[in-house]
């Protein structure tokens, strides 16, 4: 992995800026050939979106900037270390690097504690915390199947 400074002092002064304004005190920057593409910070209490963590506002406007759902090719820099979901995210990015600077540990001390998710993932579905119950499987599998047989269908 190459390490440019820069980059991650860029994601940490957004996480900055977000902490003192109405954000969580998380920022991310998004490269491509040496160059930031796209940025983002928490922005969870101020759209009321709990997805709007600063990883996933990054790289939806990285996409939105290379119109392409994969960032292969790019490095990501964050300041903290990813998120269930947000790594989640990165993972289905295709990105090439990811660099944080804070610890899961660091966000844990400071009330951002998703231990209980981590340990959640491991579980089978029937001994997790929100119960999760199947139905219309037949029916749904549908979809599935016209999935399967089309022929100009764009993987992901």
């Amino acid at each position: 992995m190459k390490n440019n400074s820069k980059f991650m002092l860029r994601a940490i002064e957004l996480s900055i800026q977000s902490a003192k304004s109405k954000g969580g005190p998380f920022g991310c920057v998004i490269v491509k050939d040496n160059q930031i593409i796209a940025e983002g910070h928490n922005q969870v209490t101020a759209n009321n979106d709990p997805t709007a963590h600063a990883e996933i506002v990054a790289i939806r406007n990285a996409c939105k900037e290379l119109n392409n759902f994969f960032l292969k090719g790019c490095d990501l820099y964050t300041s903290c270390e990813p998120c269930p979901m947000c790594l989640s995210a990165i993972y289905w990015s295709h990105v090439d690097n990811i660099y944080y600077a804070n610890t899961r540990m660091d966000a844990k001390d400071i009330d951002f504690d998703d231990s209980l998710i981590y340990s959640e993932i491991i579980k089978e579905i029937d001994q997790r915390k929100i119960k999760m119950k199947q139905m219309n499987r037949n029916e749904a599998l549908e979809a599935f199947k016209i999935w399967q047989n089309k022929e100009d269908k764009i993987k992901y």
